[in-house]
């Protein structure tokens, strides 16, 4: 018997002397990739929303982007013995040995947002972002009559970014006289504002930006207001966030966002903790599809 096997069977006969079930002894660690970006406020606040709606111990711990604090937290709630991870990878590579050790603990693991590359996880909810990527590069060809020069804006270690971009470039396909003229990656705001600046000035004939968040098209839209082509380039971001939907009312230059909803995630994943908990099956991979947000308004 493992140690942790161990410490779960004492656990378990001791509330069983209380007249304790092991159900209601049931918790669950959350791991979040960050708590700077509006997108993991409100899904930090439907996880903890929806295991108080289902008496849900849980504890969440934010990685801040950092792997190494990521991987600690998961160690720890290894440690304490919780019977569900739920899990927004920070590196969607770097993360398996974190999963993979939770798993060989006998722990549960359900990815949320970013999916994890190279491991196996009990179920994954997060935005169909391969499909959000074709909507954006199909409203691309739109705003730019179906021709034009068009730059992204990336963050490829992350594997949700990667079917974002995939998607985008599905989308662009049967226009011809559209052409990817250049890729940077942009992390943070500030990141994302200078890989615009740069890509801007480097091929100053670019039509329109694909910003693989909300931060990024938001950098990319100053960035042109600065370079002064206003007229000429076109900006769609990802995410939906308050300030992304204002933008897209109120500047020309932001013409679209493709619309993630994370409080459906976070309450998603809760319950499927609960099912996991309570013995049940549960999908897979259980994704949400997100919206459009134009001048026009929001649709599917």
């Amino acid at each position: 018997m493992t140690r942790i096997s161990a410490s779960r069977f004492l656990l378990s006969l001791a509330l069983l002397c209380l007249g304790i079930t092991s159900a209601s002894a049931a918790s669950v660690g959350a791991s979040l990739l960050t708590q700077q970006h509006p997108f993991y406020t409100a899904l930090s606040e439907a996880l903890v929303s929806e295991a108080k709606a289902e008496g849900l111990p849980l504890e969440v711990a934010i990685a801040n982007q950092d792997l190494n604090k990521q991987l600690a937290d998961v160690e720890d709630f290894i440690t304490k013995g919780v019977d569900v991870i739920i899990i927004s990878p920070v590196d969607s590579s770097g993360v398996k040995s974190a999963i993979r050790k939770a798993t060989k603990a006998g722990i549960k693991v359900i990815t949320v947002d970013v999916p994890a590359t190279g491991v196996e996880v009990t179920s994954h909810i997060g935005t169909d972002n391969f499909a959000g990527g074709v909507k954006a590069g199909e409203l691309m060809s739109q705003v730019l009559n179906g021709k034009g020069n068009v730059a992204i804006i990336d963050y490829p270690t992350l594997q949700s970014v990667a079917d974002r971009v995939r998607g985008f470039k599905k989308g662009l396909e049967g226009h011809s006289d559209i052409h990817i003229v250049a890729t940077q990656t942009g992390i943070t705001r500030a990141d994302a504002l200078a890989a615009a600046q740069n890509m801007l000035q480097a091929n100053p004939d670019i039509t329109g930006i694909f910003g693989f968040g909300d931060d990024a098209a938001l950098a990319a839209v100053k960035a042109v207001h600065a370079s002064k082509l206003d007229a000429q380039v076109k900006v769609i971001g990802f995410d939906g966030m308050q300030e992304a939907r204002t933008a897209v009312a109120a500047d020309p230059v932001m013409v679209g966002v493709i619309a993630q909803y994370p409080a459906q995630i976070g309450k998603l994943a809760v319950q499927t903790a609960g099912k996991i908990i309570k013995g049940e099956q549960v999908p897979a991979l259980q994704p949400i599809l997100p919206g459009v947000v134009t001048k026009a308004g929001e649709h599917p």
